[in-house]
């Protein structure tokens, strides 16, 4: 029973830490073009620059 007075805490830090972090990556534009990746994998770059 004891332990639960350290858990119970740390799952509370934990969360605010993710929570924390989730938001910073929402502020600063991570999740802004979620296709643009996912297409230029697609797209081939056949034509040569000279």
């Amino acid at each position: 029973m004891d332990i639960l007075y350290l858990l119970i805490p740390l799952s509370l830090l934990l969360v605010f830490v993710i929570g924390a972090i989730f938001w910073w990556a929402l502020k600063s534009g991570q999740f802004e073009d979620l296709e643009g990746p996912a297409q230029r994998i697609l797209m081939d770059e056949d034509e040569r620059k000279a």
